[in-house]
Parts: C-alpha cells; sequence; structure tokens
C-alpha cells in the first residue's frame, strides 16, 4: 500500500472531491483513510499531496513543506475572495507597470512578514471558519488572526495584456468548473456564490468592455501558509491599483533552502 500520492487537482475541484475522484479510479483504497497535506482553493490546481492510512497520522509534518506555484496576477479588478471566484471590483483605472516597476515592487515581498490569513480561508476562531464570518457579514464582531508568511524567491515570467472580451470568456470558463452542490451543510456558500458573482462580472465587462488589461506571470517559492490571493492584492496595492489571481498553479512541494542573492536549491520534492 501506497503512503501517500500526489494528485493533479483540477481547477474547480475541492481537496475532498480530487480525493473522491481518485478512489474511483483506485477501489483499492476505497475504505483506506486519507487526508491532504497543505489544501488548494477551488480555483488553484496543481500538485495536491495525499498522506494514505497510518500516514495521516504524520499530517503536520507534511503541512509545514514549502511549496511552489505559478501565478498570474490581474491588474485593476479585485475581489472579495482574491481571486476569480469571488465578487469583483473595478478600479476604473488603466494600470501598466514596466518589468522595472514590476520587479522593484515583488522586492518588498520578499523575507517573511506578519500577515492577517484572508477573510475567505478556512482558518477558524471561536470554532468557524473565517468565510463563514464573511459570507454572515460578522468579520467586525471578530479580530482576524495573523500568521507569519515567508516568500523565498519571486521571479517574473512575464507581461502581456489581454483584452476585455477575451478575459470574459476566460472567466466564464472558469467558472464553468466550479462544482455544485446541494448538501445542506453547504447552504450558507450558496454553491460558492457562483451566480451572483458571474452576474457581477457580467456587469463589469458591460462597463469596461473597449479596454485591456495587464497580467503579470510570476513563478513564487514561498513557506507553508503562504496565500497566493493575498500575494496578488499586495501587488495591486504597491501599484495604485485592485488586483487578484486569475490563475494558480502549485509546480512543486518539499523542502528549499535559501542561499544567498536569491539562489537556493530544492530537497525531498514531491
Amino acid at each position: 500500500m501506497k503512503r501517500f500520492v500526489v494528485l493533479d487537482k483540477k481547477v474547480g475541484e475541492t481537496p475532498l472531491s480530487a480525493i473522491h475522484a481518485w478512489r474511483i479510479k483506485n477501489l483499492e483504497y476505497k475504505n483506506v483513510s486519507a487526508s491532504y497535506a497543505g489544501r488548494l482553493d477551488p480555483m488553484a490546481s496543481g500538485k495536491l499531496l495525499i498522506l494514505l492510512g497510518d500516514e495521516c497520522k504524520r499530517q503536520r509534518e507534511y503541512t509545514n513543506l514549502d511549496k511552489e506555484y505559478e501565478i498570474e496576477v490581474l491588474l485593476d479588478i479585485g475581489s472579495d475572495t482574491g481571486d476569480v471566484l469571488g465578487i469583483p471590483e473595478y478600479s476604473s483605472q488603466t494600470t501598466t507597470p514596466d518589468e522595472r516597476v514590476t520587479v522593484n515592487t515583488l522586492r518588498d515581498e520578499l523575507g517573511e512578514h506578519l500577515r492577517e490569513y484572508p477573510k475567505f480561508s478556512s482558518k477558524t476562531v471561536n470554532g468557524k471558519p473565517l468565510f463563514l464570518y464573511a459570507l454572515e457579514g460578522k468579520l467586525k464582531d471578530i479580530e482576524i488572526p495573523k500568521h507569519f508568511e515567508r516568500i523565498f524567491k519571486i521571479k517574473l515570467i512575464n507581461l502581456y495584456m489581454i483584452s476585455c472580451k477575451e478575459l470574459a470568456g476566460r472567466i466564464s470558463r472558469l467558472l464553468d468548473y466550479v462544482q455544485r452542490t446541494d448538501e445542506p451543510s453547504k447552504r450558507m456558500g450558496e454553491d460558492f456564490r457562483v451566480d451572483s458573482i458571474l452576474e457581477k462580472w457580467e456587469q463589469l465587462f458591460e462597463s469596461s468592455h473597449e479596454r485591456n488589461f495587464t497580467v503579470i506571470r510570476l513563478k513564487v517559492i514561498c513557506g507553508s501558509g503562504t496565500y497566493m490571493r493575498s500575494l496578488a492584492g499586495r501587488i495591486g496595492k504597491s501599484l495604485r491599483t485592485e488586483a487578484l489571481t486569475l490563475s494558480i498553479r502549485r509546480t512543486k512541494i518539499g523542502k528549499y533552502v535559501s542561499l544567498w542573492n536569491g539562489f537556493g536549491f530544492w530537497f525531498n520534492t514531491y
């Protein structure tokens, strides 16, 4: 029996639905306990480490692993979740940073920083996840907890422009991937609010149909618990606009050793 398996989670899947799909194809593990070590958001894809059987008891050891991501940051549009699966907010401005400005902005994100957890996250406060407080409009009643995030390296891959028409088509296809459910326990999430979110996106595109948007493609090496959605929002603020993650793909899991001047190496990768 395998101690773990690394799945390629698809956009729209939750970690639990990815495990369920894998079990259907591997019936010998139907009754074997399984848990994920380091979750991925529904709109993120890539490597998802699944522990099996007795290895689940060592989950904490695995959840502290470092990660590598390739992400796309869309400028001039933000959302309450930090990705396309959120209520969009249009900044009504056109931001076109050059490579020099972008690299300087990214440099400020390096190192270890104390950050608030995203309001749409599974971090619990008084036994209830933050995203439920957000959906209920009760975030003002609590203090959002903080944690340390560490970014070892950020590499600018490229900058490109996308038309409003192309962006609208891409977001529509992404939202089509979102899995729906009729489970009573998920009622507050309203199927991730996908119908109301799609309506808001359509309204946004109606008001901005003649423009292009800047997208920043990045490779990020970071410590466990570093949120790419939050990183995108901070990049937007540094550039004096709104921003969100258009895509997130996890490409590596393991231990990263940072040396000097941006150099480092991976070991024990999955």
